[in-house]
C-alpha cells in the first residue's frame, strides 16, 4: 500500500531499518510483485547488515523488472543486487553486475565507483581465491514473484471469480512435480565470507513443507521426498569446522535451497566445506571416561588442556601478529636464565661488575620479582622500545605501552 511504502521510506530517511522492512514487508502483501517495494527492502536490509535477505529481495525485483519492461527500475534493482553480493564478499560476481549497470546507464551515479571499489577488492585476493568467480548471469536464477515476501502464499489461497481456493492449489501441484529436479542431476554449490558459509542446493521442486533441514556443530543434513517415491538424502559431516545452529538460515525456494551457516570462529577461513577428519577424538576421550577406562593421567590432560585454553589471557595490543601472552614470556624468560648455570650464578654474584650494569640490574630486579611485576617489565619495555620500564601492572594492561624518548631525541621507524 502507498501508505505503508511512504512509511518504510521515511523509516529508511531517519535510519531505522527494522521499521523500514515491516512497513515495506506490509506494502508487498498488497503488491508482491512491485519492483520498487521491493528495491526499497533491499536497501532497508542491505543497511541492516542483513545481506542475504538483500540480495534475495533484489533478485526478486531484478526479474519482476524486467516483465514489466521497466528500464529505470531493472537498472535500481541490478545495482541493489551488486551492492548485496559486494556485502557478501562475492567480489567476481559484484563487479559482473556493477558493469550490467554502468553499461545500462554510463551516468549512473554510483554504478563508477563501485565497478572501482570491486576491482581494488579483487586485486587483494590471491589468484585462486574463490570469491573472484562469477557465478551469476544477468537474469537470476529464481522465478519473479515466488520469493516476494509471505504475501505470495496469502494471495494464492483468495478467491477470483468465485472459485474455490482448493482449485488453483492442486492445479498448481503437478507442475511443481514436474519441474522437480532429478536425483542424479542435484548439485550443490557453497562460496563463504568471513562471518558465514553459503550452501546452495540447486534442485527445482523441493516441497517446502516436507523438506527437512537438520544442522548441528559440525554437521548439515538435507532430505526431501522425489516425485518418484524415493527419497533425496544428503549429509555432509563432519564440517570443516564449527557451526553455530541457532545462528544458521534455511531457505526453500522453487528453485534451490538457501543455507546460511553461520561460522562458530569468525575469520576463520574454510579450504573445504566437508572434512575428511573425524571428530571423534574428543568424544572418544569423554566416553571412554564415563565408561571408567581412562586412567588418572587421560583426565588431568583432558583437564589442564581445557582449563590452559579458557584462562590463558590476551592483553590489549597494537602489535599486527595479535594479542602477547605475556605470562608465556615472562614463564619461557625464566626457564632460560634457570637452565643456564653460568649466567645465574653472576646474576647472584653482587660484586659481579662484567658487561653491561644497566642489563644487569634490569636482569636482577626481573629475577626478584613476582609474576605480575614481571609481565609489567616486560610488557613496557617491549613495547616502548625500550624507552619505559614499569611494574605496575594494572597500568601496563589498559594498552600499549608508547615510545617515550628522552628530551630532545625524536623516535622514528627503522627502515
Amino acid at each position: 500500500m502507498a501508505t505503508q511504502a511512504a512509511l518504510g521510506k521515511k523509516a529508511i530517511a531517519a535510519k531505522d531499518y527494522d521499521e523500514a522492512i515491516k512497513q515495506f514487508t506490509l506494502a508487498l502483501k498488497s503488491s508482491p510483485t512491485s519492483p520498487d517495494y521491493l528495491i526499497q527492502r533491499s536497501t532497508a536490509y542491505q543497511r541492516a547488515q542483513k545481506h542475504a535477505e538483500a540480495l534475495e529481495d533484489a533478485e526478486q525485483a531484478v526479474m519482476n523488472a524486467q516483465k514489466r519492461a521497466k528500464r529505470e527500475l531493472i537498472i535500481e534493482s541490478q545495482f541493489r543486487r551488486g551492492c548485496a553480493l559486494y556485502s557478501l564478499e562475492r567480489y567476481g560476481d559484484a563487479e559482473f553486475v556493477f558493469n550490467l549497470v554502468k553499461n545500462l546507464n554510463k551516468e549512473h551515479k554510483m554504478a563508477g565507483m563501485w565497478v572501482n571499489k570491486t576491482e581494488t577488492a579483487l586485486k587483494a585476493l590471491p589468484a585462486d581465491d574463490e570469491r573472484r568467480r562469477c557465478t551469476v548471469k544477468e537474469t537470476p536464477d529464481v522465478e519473479a514473484g515466488s520469493e516476494a515476501g509471505s504475501s505470495t502464499n496469502d494471495t494464492s489461497t483468495s478467491t477470483t471469480n468465485g472459485t474455490s481456493p482448493a482449485t488453483p492449489a492442486s492445479a498448481a501441484a503437478p507442475v511443481a512435480a514436474l519441474q522437480q529436479t532429478p536425483a542424479d542431476k542435484i548439485r550443490y554449490d557453497w562460496y563463504q565470507n568471513s562471518s558465514s558459509v553459503y550452501f546452495t542446493l540447486l534442485a527445482k521442486g523441493v516441497p517446502k513443507e516436507k523438506a527437512q533441514v537438520d544442522i548441528t556443530e559440525r554437521s548439515l543434513s538435507i532430505s526431501f521426498p522425489l516425485i518418484t517415491g524415493s527419497s533425496y538424502d544428503l549429509t555432509l559431516d563432519p564440517l570443516f569446522a564449527a557451526v553455530k545452529p541457532a545462528d544458521c538460515i534455511t531457505r526453500v525456494m522453487p528453485t534451490k535451497v538457501e543455507i546460511v551457516l553461520a561460522k562458530a570462529t569468525p575469520g576463520q577461513k574454510w579450504s573445504v566445506l566437508e572434512s575428511s577428519e573425524p571428530v571423534a577424538a574428543k568424544a572418544d576421550s569423554v566416553a571412554g571416561a564415563e565408561d571408567g577406562k581412562s586412567d588418572d593421567a587421560t583426565k588431568h590432560a583432558i583437564f589442564t588442556d581445557t582449563t590452559a585454553k579458557a584462562t590463558a589471557p590476551a592483553y590489549p595490543t597494537s602489535s599486527k601478529n595479535g594479542p602477547k601472552d605475556w605470562d608465556k614470556i615472562t614463564k619461557d624468560l625464566g626457564k632460560s636464565t634457570a637452565t643456564d648455570g653460568k649466567k645465574a650464578s653472576l646474576e647472584d654474584d653482587d660484586d659481579y661488575e662484567g658487561g653491561d650494569e644497566a642489563n644487569h640490574f634490569f636482569k636482577k630486579l626481573f629475577k626478584g620479582a613476582s609474576p605480575e611485576v614481571q609481565r609489567a617489565m616486560m610488557k613496557s619495555y617491549t613495547e616502548s622500545n625500550g624507552t619505559a620500564l614499569s611494574t605496575n601492572w594494572n597500568e601496563v594492561s589498559k594498552g600499549p605501552v608508547e615510545t617515550a624518548p628522552p628530551d630532545g631525541m625524536e623516535a622514528k621507524q627503522w627502515p
